[in-house]
């Protein structure tokens, strides 16, 4: 049996890009699925996190001084 699932187009070109070369929609929102039951959110430290984010910002920085 099957089921249809409406989504946009905005949200299908979105599906495309993450599915792989020979794998059908079902196996793409499975793959999703089972792969976002194994996130963890909070998984970096509170110092982990301040430093990625002021790295980031030194990049965004300094790319901005590039041009």
């Amino acid at each position: 049996m099957s089921t249809t699932i409406r989504v946009s187009e905005d949200t299908k070109a979105l599906l495309e890009r993450l599915k792989r070369e020979g794998e059908s929609y079902d196996e793409l929102l499975a793959r999703l699925a089972r792969d976002g039951d194994s996130m963890e959110s909070g998984v970096w430290s509170s110092e982990k996190a301040d430093a990625a984010r002021e790295r980031l910002k030194e990049s965004k920085d300094s790319f901005g001084r590039d041009r």
